[in-house]
């Protein structure tokens, strides 16, 4: 998909969370879903079960894992995979509360965003951009913050 484009047609998100899973060992390994998936859009979750910690909660570095993965999602639904890839290069994150039930996070890039980035892409061979997202638990309560900088390259570079 072209950057810049607002198609909305959801993608299949089964065999996007097969694709990654298939990808990551660590998405794998934490269950993480694409549950969500458009462009410029993605919403994935993880389950509690079999992510938890020596006191019960989830693992940080589970959550870690779940704040991350979605800048590659979000790509794949955003960016031409044929003409540019992704790299993280920078990740923060905050945790807020315990978490203690399922965890979901959503990542957004609106077409203009992206065509920017494509543009700088483009000329420079490279763009760098932000994302902040949220990991939330089943209640509504934001349990960490994460703010993921990437950059997008162009291949050959």
């Amino acid at each position: 998909m072209a950057a810049g484009s607002s198609n909305s047609t959801p993608f299949d998100t089964a065999k996007m969370t097969a694709n990654t899973r298939s990808q990551v060992s660590m998405a794998e390994h934490c269950k993480i879903s694409i549950d969500e998936a458009e462009f410029g859009r993605v919403k994935l979750s993880m389950p509690k079960d079999g992510n938890t910690n020596h006191i019960g909660t989830i693992y940080a570095g589970a959550l870690y894992t779940l704040a991350e993965i979605p800048g590659g999602t979000l790509f794949s639904t955003t960016f031409d995979s044929s003409r540019y890839y992704p790299i993280i290069k920078e990740q923060n994150i905050r945790f807020r509360r315990p978490a203690t039930t399922d965890i979901t996070v959503e990542m957004t890039m609106t077409a203009d965003e992206a065509a920017e980035i494509a543009a700088t892409a483009d000329r420079d061979g490279k763009a760098d951009y932000d994302r902040i997202v949220e990991l939330i638990d089943t209640d509504g309560t934001v349990v960490a913050i994460s703010t993921n900088s990437y950059q997008m390259r162009t291949f050959g570079t």
